[in-house]
């Protein structure tokens, strides 16, 4: 990976590694509709002018369609049943269930190209399958099957937006995309947010409601957009690992959430099966 490619891979883990802690916080008071209304109308609103600025609108008209796929498999449904489930379950049992969506980029991209695929990274999956199935079995408790099976269709819309990104809008800049996409998302949550708003709303919500949208919505798809361009989507979602690690520690430094057996069997294995599954294919020997 180059070195842009690595600075971009350290800013989105950083970045990411936070709003799985602040959707905790904001669904405590905001419905998860109200939430995904939130995070994407205000960031929407903030990049018309960057946009604009830029004369990109004929790429967003031109490519409208596919911006209007990307937002819904990124943003509109995942949004919502992430803040549905993380209102039962963990922010930090989230973030790692998240692990899935390397392992399953990896698959997807191979059945869809055709690509022959190593033995050494059906290892890598079959290692990081375990240890998301003892993260969901070892935290699994009565009720939560609902809210992981939530998360299980988070992980299908966050593999396939980034390779809606690689392959029908990569000629299309990062803000463009942003812009449109939330701009979509939060005029369809729009009557859900209107007949759902909360009757009271503290400070702490509101500030984690920004930081949702400036920081972790419109700055981080653009830095997201960049990053997908310069390594490609299966090892861009690679990110998820890293940040996954930065949520559990805010999770439980932050929300005093428990460090669970799940958590330390299951992370090492994905991570280990991570790093197995997508690495680069070995050169053929002369």
């Amino acid at each position: 990976m180059s070195k842009r490619g690595w600075v971009l891979f350290l800013m989105m883990a950083i970045i990411w590694g936070i709003p799985y802690l602040l959707i905790r916080v904001a669904v405590r008071q905001l419905d998860p509709g109200v939430v995904v209304f939130l995070r994407t109308g205000p960031a929407s609103l903030l990049l018309i002018p960057l946009v604009t600025m830029r004369r990109q609108w004929s790429a967003v008209v031109h490519h409208f369609g596919w911006i209007v796929v990307f937002g819904v498999v990124e943003f509109g449904v995942p949004w919502f049943l992430m803040s549905t489930a993380e209102e039962h379950i963990t922010s930090s049992l989230t973030s790692l269930l998240i692990c899935g969506v390397p392992l399953l980029s990896v698959v997807v991209q191979r059945l869809r190209r055709g690509e022959h695929v190593e033995t050494r990274r059906y290892i890598g999956l079959a290692i990081g399958a375990c240890g998301v199935a003892f993260l969901v079995g070892l935290d699994l408790s009565g009720g939560t099957f609902t809210w992981i099976a939530m998360m299980a269709l988070v992980c299908v819309g966050y593999t396939f937006g980034p390779m809606i990104l690689a392959s029908k809008l990569a000629d299309v800049p990062g803000a463009a995309v942003t812009c449109g996409a939330t701009g979509v998302v939060a005029l369809a949550w729009a009557p859900w947010a209107l007949t759902h708003w909360p009757s009271h709303v503290s400070g702490e919500t509101w500030s984690s409601i920004a930081t949702l949208s400036v920081v972790c919505t419109a700055g981080a798809f653009i830095v997201f957009s960049a990053l997908v361009k310069e390594v490609g989507s299966t090892r861009a979602v690679v990110v998820t690992y890293v940040n996954t690690a930065v949520a559990v520690v805010l999770g439980i430094v932050g929300l005093h959430e428990a460090l669970t057996a799940g958590i330390m069997v299951g992370f090492p294995l994905v991570i280990v099966g991570c790093v197995i599954a997508t690495s680069r294919p070995r050169p053929a020997l002369a």
